[in-house]
């Protein structure tokens, strides 16, 4: 799958997202396979992790509909080559005018990190799909709700603050989309190497969100 609106489309459908931030190539590779065995579609490495972007082209090239992100993106530069690698959205903890024109440019998907309505609404003019709700507030769902209010055309994705416990409230309050990471990849259990824990937390996930 390529071409960014096909992208957009199916991030609206799948909703959720695995984001690995770890400190070791083969724990994050071990730990994302687990998320996918668990049933995640849409995955995000983030830059942060030891060879990110040989992660992205690896599991890219898997024959099983994976839909593959980077994360922690903060140039054009490294939009440049986390596309090369492989990267079909791009996510950034905060919104840079030239990531996301850049984003546009090679037909990929943007997700700028914003937290505030006017945040959200230049990311949105800029051109983002998506705007990354980051760092979140104390309660996520009422905070979208309100933002929602006034400017019901944004695709606001909460990337953290998201847990199995709320997950359905945050969609019913219109999240287009949420990022699971320590409530997925709870690092005790990345250190220890529990992965089938991990598998087992995305199937619940999962599971859950069936209930929508």
């Amino acid at each position: 799958m390529s071409g960014r609106k096909a992208i957009v489309d199916s991030l609206l459908t799948e909703k959720i997202s695995a984001i690995i931030r770890a400190n070791k190539r083969s724990a994050a590779e071990q730990a994302m396979a687990a998320a996918v065995d668990g049933g995640f579609k849409v995955i995000e490495f983030t830059l942060t992790t030891p060879s990110a972007m040989e992660l992205i082209t690896q599991f890219r090239a898997m024959e099983n509909g994976l839909i593959v992100g980077a994360g922690t993106v903060m140039t054009p530069r490294a939009t440049d080559e986390a596309v090369n690698a492989g990267a079909q959205f791009i996510v950034s903890p905060v919104f840079d005018r030239a990531v996301v024109k850049r984003c546009s440019e090679l037909d990929v998907v943007a997700i700028p990190g914003t937290q505030t309505p006017t945040e959200m609404q230049q990311a949105h003019e800029a051109g983002a799909d998506f705007v990354k709700l980051f760092p979140a507030p104390m309660n996520v769902e009422d905070y979208i709700r309100y933002i929602l209010g006034p400017q019901p055309y944004l695709n606001i994705f909460p990337t953290s603050g998201v847990n199995l416990d709320n997950m359905l409230e945050v969609l019913r309050a219109g999240a287009s989309g949420l990022g699971f990471v320590e409530p997925l990849f709870d690092p005790a259990l990345i250190k220890r190497g529990d992965f089938g824990a991990i598998q087992q937390r995305a199937k619940q996930i999962c599971a859950k969100l069936a209930e929508l």
